[in-house]
Parts: structure tokens; sequence; C-alpha cells
């Protein structure tokens, strides 16, 4: 049975769906069958990413309205052989019960080492209700205040729920900000937040043409080696930080 990975944060624009699609590259490219489910409807961004616009027979859309079965509304990825994608319906008014996401992972899961669910941003009842499912969650936020308090109250509302099973990834970290008067260290930004760190990403100009072209992440961008590292770690490996948090 494969491990569910829910990606979420409290804020947009706190790079999401690119850190899913990073993860989900790494992880197939480390030999796992991985699957990312992209739950931000009418704001689907995924395709574009992997280079697949246009070429998406079927999404999550047709799953819900019980056209296709949810495996038959997987489309494999070219860049890499394991990696498979679900997307959400391009309609921004399509909607889906807990209960039937919950069902399509059910559903598909034998297929499949990791399924990473990319959910839409925000904090609401939904989007707590489903990700609670997850086996991991990843809470995502920058370095900006902003991102960091409304990351500070979606782990907190999970911790009131009693659910432990959080890891924090810090994206878009550009070494020249830390130590500024904005933000002093990493290190406040997880005792805020409260959540055990498992990645931090650096701010990558090579990861956003990459992604905005559909093209594979270049082996020379620092994101990727953050990437693999968590990867590693979600599987239970040793893998240092490629970012000090000092």
């Amino acid at each position: 049975m494969s491990k569910v990975i829910a990606v979420t944060s409290g804020k947009g624009g706190t790079g999401k769906s690119s850190i899913c699609s990073g993860l989900g590259y790494t992880l197939a490219k480390q030999g796992s069958r991985t699957l990312i489910i992209e739950l931000d409807f009418g704001l689907r961004c995924i395709d574009i990413i992997f280079g697949m616009q246009g070429k998406i027979k079927y999404d999550l859309g047709d799953v819900l309205h019980n056209r296709v079965k949810p495996l038959d509304a997987v489309t494999q990825v070219p860049m890499a052989s394991n990696l498979n994608i679900l997307c959400a319906p391009k309609d921004p008014f399509a909607s889906a019960t807990v209960e039937q996401i919950v069902d399509i992972c059910k559903q598909i899961r034998k297929y499949f080492d990791y399924i990473i669910i990319d959910t839409g941003a925000g904090i609401n009842s939904h989007v707590f209700d489903i990700v609670e499912q997850a086996n991991t969650i990843l809470v995502v936020t920058t370095p900006d205040p902003i991102c960091v308090r409304d990351a500070q109250m979606m782990s907190d509302e999970f911790y009131n729920r009693g659910n432990k099973r959080q890891r924090l990834i810090i994206n878009k970290v550009n070494k020249r900000a830390i130590g500024s008067e904005l933000v002093k260290s990493l290190d406040e930004i997880i005792d805020t937040i409260g959540v055990q760190l498992i990645g931090v990403i650096p701010e990558d100009y090579e990861m956003v043409i990459a992604t905005g072209k559909g093209q594979p992440i270049p082996s020379t961008a620092p994101s990727l080696a953050a990437f693999d590292a968590i990867a590693k770690r979600l599987k239970g490996e040793n893998a240092p930080l490629t970012v000090k948090i000092k």
C-alpha cells in the first residue's frame, strides 16, 4: 500500500504545487512509483509544470462524475517513467467530498508507492478533513511573516485535532534575506510554527524557468538537491539539509 503525503499551506503563493512537482519528480527518479493528485480546482497547473498542457485526456472531474475510473484518469509523465499525475478539474466550481477523495486513494493505492496530494491553499474545514487522511502532512511556508503566521495557525489546528504527523518545509529561501530585519533566522520560523523541519528549499530561478516551460529540473538547480534530500528523509533515510538554517 502506498504512503499518502498531503502538501498544504495556510496561504497561497508559497509554492505548494512546485513542491509537489519537485518532490514527486525526485521520488520517481529514486525508483518509487509516484502519483500526484491535484485538488486546487479551477487553478490547475500540474499539467503545465510537467509539459502536459493539452495532453490530459481525463482529469479528476471525470472521476468525480463517474465518467472514468480513477486509474484510467491517471496520466504518466514522460520526463519520469515512475511519475503519474491526476489533474484537478478546470471548473473552479467543481467540488469533492472528503469521502470521494479517500475512496479514490483507496482504489489506486496498490499501484503506487507514494501518493502526493496537492491541496488547495487556505485554512478551512474541508482542507483539514482531507489532509488528515494522509500518513504525513507537509506544511509549507516561505520566510515571509504573513505566511509563517498562517502556517502556525494551520499547524495549531492540526495539533488541536490530535494530529502530530506534520513536517515543515520552508520554501523560497534567499540567503541574503536571512539575518535581515524581516527574517532573523530560519530557527525562529521553525520555533514559531512549532513543527519539525524536513527540508529547506532555496529560491531557485532555474526551477522557475523549468516548471514554466514544462521541462525537467536541471541537475545544476539548487532546489533539486533539496528535493532529493526531502524525498530520502520521507523514506526514513539520513540526508543532510542542503541549506544551512543558522
